[in-house]
């Protein structure tokens, strides 16, 4: 396969940029895989440093789970309009409903948690929580993956999850 052909497949894997792409092949020896991963380690870096910016756009996404007996609501921010217009912002936002559905978080992270509570985070709190769709990352490695393909800040401000009978 071409170098321009591995660009094109690692650009689309991975969404990072095609000299970035570029590079990560040249330094791996056109090794695909090994690409892969140095990308997502340099993508993750670059996540953690936009933590701090400021979210205050986004979406709220509402899910109903078959047969109308749970339901959720999940205000999920990132900073700009135009990335929450975005497919991948909208799936991110669509697996984190299903996420609460699913595992009926309290919180949305540790830090959220009262002092003194003993529950394990990681049955209480959505970003500590072992994503449904891949249990080898957290919620919050699923998160910023999606901030590093997308270049901005990403938060669960809230949620609500609703379910008859309970």
């Amino acid at each position: 396969m071409s170098l321009t052909a591995q660009i094109k497949v690692l650009r689309e894997k991975t969404g990072a940029p095609v000299i970035e792409c570029r590079n990560a092949l040249v330094e791996t020896g056109c090794d695909e895989e090994k690409a892969t991963e140095l990308l997502l380690k340099r993508g993750l870096a670059r996540a953690e440093k936009k933590l701090h910016r400021l979210a205050s756009m986004g979406m709220i996404e509402a899910y109903i789970h078959p047969g109308c007996r749970i339901g959720v609501l999940a205000e999920v921010n990132c900073e700009s309009d135009f990335v929450a217009r975005t497919q991948e912002f909208r799936e991110l936002a669509h697996d984190l409903a299903l996420q609460i559905a699913a595992t009926a978080p309290t919180f949305v992270s540790a830090q959220d948690m009262p002092e003194g509570n003993t529950a394990d985070p990681k049955e209480v709190c959505l970003l500590s929580q072992p994503f449904i769709k891949d249990p080898q990352k957290s919620v919050e490695e699923r998160i910023k993956e999606t901030i590093a393909r997308v270049g901005e800040n990403i938060r669960v401000k809230r949620f609500a999850r609703f379910e008859l009978g309970v």
